[in-house]
């Protein structure tokens, strides 16, 4: 049943400080609890779900008193008033208490889309994106993986909680050489950054994506090109994590500034490197595991939602590993 309620507001400063930048307090909220909120006439309007209705009136009435009292409003009182209001206080996407793979959606605010994990571990995943800093996600191919980490920097980007993306992907040869690819450096280096914009368009509308490139707003490059970069408030992915050598690693890891979060993405039984160098992805899951604010997650073959399929030759190669072939 839909209700509404009404919030006497004080001065304009009250105003400009409850809703936040760009709104961003007020958006805050009214997502997490499902409810819509306007400003009219000094008053603030809220409109929903009785309970969740409930809810906003004491979460805003007790950011009135902060403002009241300490004449400022800090990101941590937000957050305190939705934990104690037993709302998660996600700062990327709404899941609420007890969810499952059902409620761990990933709104990208384009056409009310949004994106909805299909297992229960692509669901424990989105939540650890939510609650930490980093987070290193292993499994096989086809588990979502890159894409609901695409999904989660989108919603992140639409609620202006990061102001940029950047996808990132080790150019490491599969077989074939560089140099005997045609074109220029971005000509070479594009097929190994496709998945990466397939994700993109798949999501949003081309034209969408084009300008963000255009802007820079998301940028797309190969690892050896972060060396030298502190990104803040960026949302950093690092797609085929696998394949970087334990310094390239150490090096990404680094480039973390403030208000930045990354994830890095692979699938650790599928290396290019060569075979006396091991996986940078695989030490720091290893070395950096209990560390607060970092999260290891490791999907499996249950999570594939790629065709049926694709989930039946991952186990047939998990049962039986590859032998040594002998040339004649």
């Amino acid at each position: 049943m839909l209700t509404d309620k009404v919030i006497p507001l004080g001065g304009q400063t009250q105003v400009q400080l409850l809703v936040g930048t760009r709104d961003q307090n007020l958006r805050r909220v009214c997502d997490q609890l499902g409810i819509s909120a306007v400003i009219r006439d000094g008053e603030l309007r809220l409109r929903g779900e009785q309970a969740a209705v409930q809810r906003g009136e004491k979460i805003f009435t007790g950011l009135q008193s902060i403002i009241e009292r300490t004449g400022r409003l800090r990101d941590e009182d937000v957050t305190g008033l939705l934990l104690k209001s037993g709302v998660a206080a996600s700062p990327l996407v709404a899941v609420p208490e007890g969810s499952g793979s059902a409620h761990a959606a990933v709104d990208l605010f384009e056409k009310a889309r949004q994106i909805h994990p299909r297992t229960d571990g692509q669901a424990a995943y989105v939540r650890a994106i939510r609650e930490n800093e980093m987070v290193f996600c292993g499994g096989p191919a086809g588990c979502g993986k890159t894409y609901l980490a695409v999904a989660t920097a989108i919603n992140a980007l639409r609620r202006e909680l990061v102001r940029k993306i950047v996808l990132v992907r080790p150019a490491v040869e599969a077989g074939e050489k560089l140099g005997f690819l045609p074109g220029d450096l971005f000509a070479k280096v594009n097929p190994y950054l496709r998945p990466l914009l397939d994700a993109l368009n798949d999501m949003l509308d081309y034209d969408q994506v084009r300008r963000y490139l255009e802007s820079d707003v998301i940028e797309i490059v190969p690892l050896a090109f972060m060396r030298g970069r502190t990104l803040n408030g960026t949302f950093i992915i690092l797609d085929e994590g696998q394949n970087t050598t334990i310094t390239q690693m150490k090096m990404f890891l680094t480039r973390m500034g403030s208000d930045s979060r990354i994830v890095v993405t692979g699938d650790t039984t599928q290396l290019d490197l060569p075979d006396d160098v091991p996986s940078g992805m695989t030490d720091a899951m290893q070395r950096l595991s209990g560390i607060p604010g970092v999260a290891v997650v490791r999907l499996t073959g249950d999570d594939i939602v790629r065709h049926p399929l694709v989930r039946e030759v991952v186990r047939a190669y998990e049962e039986k590993p590859a032998e040594k072939q002998t040339r004649p």
